[in-house]
C-alpha cells in the first residue's frame, strides 16, 4: 500500500497541550505514514525542543511498536526532520523571512516523487505562507490540511496572504469539523473523559505521556491524521477525518467604520476595519485593537495606508466580538465597538467560488452540524471506530505480557 507523504506544521508547546496528545497519535500510526517533516511553528512559545521531548518518549517504545510492524522509523530518523519554524507570527504581508522549518516545506515538495506531499497544519500557517511565498513553484505538489478556527485567529496575516495570492491551492480548511474528534456529541463525554485513564494511562512511555497533557481526549489536530488513515482521500466523501465542502466566495468582510453588534461579519472569515487615519497622527504613531477581551494576543495591529489605518482579524467563535483599540494617538485610544459573528446564509455557501477550485471547508448543512460546529458531525460519527483503533494503537506500546487480550 502506497504510504502518504506527511510534513506536520505544530504550535506544539504553544496555546494549547492538545497538540501533544496529536502527536502521539501520529507517532502510534507512523509505519502508515511516511513522516518527512515536524515542523515547530506559531503562535505561543512551543519550540522544536517540545517535538524532540515527545520523540524520547516515542524512543523508549520503539522495541513494542517494533513487535507489531517493521515499518516504524527509526527515532533518529523522525528527530532528524525536525525544523523550527517561525518564532512569531507573520507580520501585514502574511511572510517575512525563509525559516528553517519554511525552507523544509520547499525542500520535501521539491522531491522527485509522484505523491503529492501532504502538509497538515496545527498550528499557525506561516510557515507554509513563508514556503509559498519563497517557491510558489510547489504549490501544485501540495494538499493542505489546516485546522483554522483559533489557529486562523493568530495568523490571520498568513492566511489572507495565502487565500488572496494562492488560490490555487489545494487545501483543507477545518474551521469547526475538527471539534468532532471530542465535543458532546449528545450521549455525554464519557468516550473522550473516560479514554485517558482506560487505554492511556499504563500503556508505555507514549500512553503514559499522553495521559498527563489533559484528562480527557482532546486532539483537535488528529483529523488531517485520520483523514489520510481511513477514507477515499476525497474531502467530499465521508471519512475518520471529515467530509467538506467546496469553499465559498464571500468570506471577507470589510467595514469602514467603528461597528456596533448589529453589524454582522462571517465567523471563521476575514475581518478588516478601514478606519480614517486620524490628524496628525505620524510615523512615531502605534495603535492595536484588542478582539473580545483577548490581551494575551496576538493583537491587530494598525496598518498605515495614508488616509486610512487597516485591522485585520478572524472571528473564531460564533457571538458578539467586542473590541477596543489602544493607541498613542487619543482620537483612536479608548474607541471601542463590536461585530456579530454570524454562519453565511445559505445561499452563499451553496455556490463555490470559481477562485478557489480545490479549497474545501465545514459542511454547513445542519445535518452535519454538531451543537453550533457545522459539520463537527461527519467526524463524531466515527468516534467509535477512530478511538477504538487509537486505543488498540495505544496498546502496542505496552510490554508483550501486558497487552490486552487479542490486541
Amino acid at each position: 500500500m502506497t504510504r502518504p507523504r506527511v510534513l506536520v506544521s505544530t504550535d506544539i508547546g504553544g496555546t494549547d497541550p492538545d497538540d501533544f496528545q496529536s502527536l502521539v497519535h501520529l507517532l502510534l500510526y507512523a509505519d502508515r505514514l511516511e513522516i518527512e517533516g515536524l515542523v515547530s511553528s506559531p503562535y505561543g512559545n512551543g519550540r522544536a525542543a517540545d517535538l524532540h521531548t515527545v520523540l524520547d518518549h516515542y524512543a523508549a517504545d520503539h522495541a513494542s511498536l517494533l513487535t507489531h510492524s517493521g515499518d516504524y522509523p527509526e527515532p533518529d530518523t523522525l528527530r532528524a526532520v525536525i525544523k523550527q519554524g517561525a518564532l512569531e507570527v507573520a507580520d501585514h504581508r502574511g511572510f517575512g523571512d525563509p525559516t528553517e522549518g519554511s525552507d523544509w516545506i520547499v525542500s520535501c515538495a521539491r522531491r522527485d516523487d509522484v505523491r503529492p506531499l501532504d502538509v497538515l497544519i496545527w498550528g499557525g500557517i506561516d510557515d507554509l505562507a513563508q514556503a509559498l511565498h519563497d517557491a510558489p513553484d510547489i504549490l501544485p505538489r501540495l494538499r493542505v490540511h489546516y485546522i483554522g478556527g483559533p489557529n486562523k485567529l493568530w495568523g490571520v496575516d498568513a492566511y489572507d496572504y495565502l487565500e488572496t495570492q494562492h488560490p490555487e491551492l489545494s487545501i483543507i480548511e477545518s474551521n469547526s469539523t475538527y471539534r468532532g474528534f471530542f465535543a458532546d456529541d449528545g450521549s455525554g463525554d464519557h468516550q473522550v473523559r473516560d479514554f485517558v485513564g482506560r487505554h492511556a494511562a499504563g500503556h508505555g512511555a507514549l500512553g503514559d505521556f499522553f495521559a498527563r497533557q489533559l484528562p480527557a481526549v482532546k486532539m483537535g489536530d488528529s483529523p488531517t491524521v485520520s483523514w489520510l488513515l481511513h477514507g477515499a482521500q476525497d474531502p467530499s466523501r465521508a471519512s475518520w477525518g471529515g467530509r467538506y465542502i467546496p469553499l465559498w466566495g464571500g468570506r471577507k468582510t470589510i467595514f469602514e467604520r467603528h461597528t456596533t453588534a448589529g453589524d454582522v461579519a462571517e465567523v471563521y472569515g476575514v475581518v478588516e476595519f478601514w478606519l480614517p487615519r486620524p490628524v496628525g497622527y505620524g510615523s512615531g504613531d502605534t495603535a492595536r485593537m484588542i478582539i473580545d477581551g483577548r490581551r494575551q494576543g496576538p493583537f491587530s495591529v494598525a496598518v498605515d495606508h495614508g488616509d486610512r489605518l487597516r485591522f485585520r482579524c478572524a472571528p473564531r467563535d460564533p457571538k458578539i466580538i467586542p473590541y477596543l483599540i489602544e493607541s498613542s494617538h487619543p482620537d483612536l485610544d479608548g474607541r471601542t465597538g463590536a461585530f456579530t459573528a454570524a454562519p453565511p446564509p445559505e445561499e452563499r455557501w451553496r455556490t463555490p467560488a470559481a477562485e478557489h477550485p480545490h479549497w474545501w471547508c465545514d459542511d454547513q448543512d445542519p445535518a452535519a452540524a454538531l451543537g453550533p460546529w457545522p459539520g463537527a458531525r461527519t467526524i463524531s460519527d466515527w468516534r467509535d471506530e477512530f478511538l477504538a483503533d487509537f486505543a488498540h494503537r495505544l496498546d502496542r506500546c505496552r510490554p508483550a505480557g501486558h497487552r490486552a487480550a487479542g490486541a
